[in-house]
């Protein structure tokens, strides 16, 4: 099986509270990081305890989200999954940003607006 990443979502954006969130969207890459499975996964409730979980239950590889607290994003990288925190943006930028090898930590993928 490939490598799993999961991206929280809020609507179409990477929701910007990892335990608020109550959907994901979980993606199967191969080797040469091509994607092979897209799941949308509607949360039966919202808890960063109940998503760890999913994403050790899942052996997800990658977590792009929001803000997320830092026990369980030490607790996540102890379990050796990689987190790219403090993202903002649509969730499809997101991954596709990721699976170029270019998402930073803390990346705003939202346009700028310019002011006449």
């Amino acid at each position: 099986m490939g490598k799993q990443i999961l991206v929280t979502l809020y609507r179409d954006e990477v929701a910007p509270r990892f335990d608020l969130c109550s959907e994901v969207l979980l993606v199967t890459v191969d080797a040469t990081g091509h994607e092979v499975r897209r799941q949308d996964l509607v949360l039966a409730s919202s808890g960063a305890d109940d998503l760890c979980d999913l994403i050790l239950d899942r052996e997800v590889a990658v977590v792009i989200t929001g803000a997320v607290e830092e026990e369980h994003y030490h607790y996540l990288r102890w379990k050796r999954v990689t987190v790219i925190d403090g993202v903002a943006g649509l969730a499809g930028d997101a991954l596709t940003r990721y699976l170029g090898g270019n998402l930073d930590p803390g990346a705003i993928l939202f346009p700028r607006l310019s002011h006449a």
